[in-house]
Parts: structure tokens; sequence; C-alpha cells
């Protein structure tokens, strides 16, 4: 890797991707200071831990809820080309393979044009792997086609130099509280964690340990865990399902949180 390095006096970071790198579901708490809205996420606190080492972080995240692959690739993509930043970090194709029909074959081979354009700009580029979702009772059945993915991803960033972060491995994501009611996106934890295991990827000193035991708590009992089920499909499955059907996307007229490379304030 040749753009990216805790030695610069600036450095630019741009986040590209769907509503993982945006940041749902953990919020900023302060809404005196951040929009009522607006999340914070693995990729603002990544680089928050930069700028504890960089003189100067300039951020940019483009990441929007709800995008698929082409999309990214089409209204992302030129963005973070364009503003040509030191670091790139990629996750897309998630919401692809969501669906059924998708062929992470043919997303593989979108997602190598993309990462051949970053690099052509001379970007560091990192790239996020798939979860395993193996202990997901609903999502089970789509492992698979993550795996397919996953491989070829690994083999991507091979070829190109690219460093990975795989998410498929940790396994302090196949407990409940990394993740939000909708079962879909991390809680405010699992975003701390992903932040801190990003910094350990690339080599940003962090006092705290991603992989730290979780708590213990009794385990729920049968009727209580039947009755959450219950809830989280009629709260999150039926509108997701109802919004796949009608074509519509909950990033519908949702705009990039930081559409510009600008300073980011230490907090």
């Amino acid at each position: 890797m040749s753009g990216f390095t805790l030695g610069k006096d600036i450095l630019s970071y741009v986040a590209v991707g769907d509503s993982f790198t945006e940041g749902l579901d953990d919020p900023y708490p302060d809404s005196a200071r951040f929009p009522q809205g607006r999340y914070r996420g693995w990729a603002d606190r990544f680089a928050e831990h930069l700028a504890r080492h960089v003189r100067e972080v300039r951020y940019a995240n483009l990441a929007v809820r709800g995008k698929l692959l082409r999309q990214i690739l089409t209204e992302q993509l030129p963005r973070a080309v364009e503003l040509r930043p030191d670091l790139v970090t990629l996750c897309a194709g998630g919401n692809d393979i969501l669906r059924p029909g998708s062929d992470p074959d043919t997303l593989a081979d979108a997602f190598e044009g993309a990462v051949r354009q970053l690099r052509d700009t001379g970007a560091d580029v990192v790239i996020f792997t798939g979860f395993d979702t193996g202990f997901q009772p609903v999502m089970r059945h789509l492992r698979g086609k993550i795996a397919t993915y996953n491989m070829h991803l690994r083999g991507i960033a091979d070829r190109y130099h690219c460093r990975v972060v795989d998410l498929w491995s940790m396994k302090i994501f196949q407990d409940r509280r990394a993740w939000s009611d909708d079962r879909l996106h991390l809680s405010a934890e699992g975003h701390r964690r992903l932040a801190l295991r990003v910094c350990e990827v690339m080599g940003v000193p962090v006092d705290e340990d991603w992989n730290a035991p979780w708590p213990q708590e009794p385990p729920a009992p049968w009727h209580q865990a039947r009755q959450e089920d219950l809830r989280w499909a009629r709260q999150h499955l039926v509108p997701w399902i109802h919004r796949r059907l009608t074509g519509r996307s909950s990033g519908d007229g949702v705009r990039p949180k930081r559409p510009n490379l600008e300073p980011l304030v230490r907090r």
C-alpha cells in the first residue's frame, strides 16, 4: 500500500457503500451538533481514530442506505475517483445478495472494476467481506452465496493489493447485542467494535480490544424469544418485503452525509 501512512500531515479518506458504511443504526448522541437522523457508524468512528494520529484528516462519506452495487458504482464511484483520496473503504453488494436471483460471480466482476478504477488513482483500498449469517435463522440460507462472494473479494484484494476486513471470521458479531432491533444493521456497540477492527487492519493504534468478550447474561426464556421474533417480523421484515414488492428503497431521497472531503473536527 502506498498512499496510507500515519506519518502524513494531511490524510484524505473516502468511505463508499450502503447503510453499513453510512452508519445505521448508530445515531450521534449529540443532537445539538448533528442533524436529526444523522448516523455515526464505524466509518466515522474510524476517521476519528485516524484524527488522533494525523495532524489533519479530510473525510468524506458517500454511502447511502439501501443502495445496490450498480447504484453505488454509478452514483458514488465517480465522485470517489474525482476526490482522489489517499484511502478508500469499499463495501458493496450486500443488498444485492439479499435479493433472490442475484449472482455473486456477476457482482464480483462489477466490484473488481470499481477497485481497478480506485487503485488507478493511487488510492489505497480496503475491502470488506460479508458477515457469516449462519447464526441468523432468517438469513442462514444466504450463507453459501455470501461465502462465494467473499472468495471473489479476497481474490480481488490479492490482485490489486488491497487490505481486507474479514467480517466473516469475526465471531464477536454472532451475539445479538452487536445488532440493532432490525437484525440487519449493527448496533452502536457493533459499530464501535468494527471501527477498532478496521484500526487493527490498518495499523492505527487503539487502546481497546474489538474482540473483548461480551458480558455474560442469562438466555432469554423461550416465550420471550418467540415474542421478539414476532415483533421483529411485524416491525421490520414485513416493511422490508413491502419495499421490495413496490420497488422502493430506504435510501430514496437520502443524500450522502459527507459528500466532500472536509477536515474532521476532533471529538
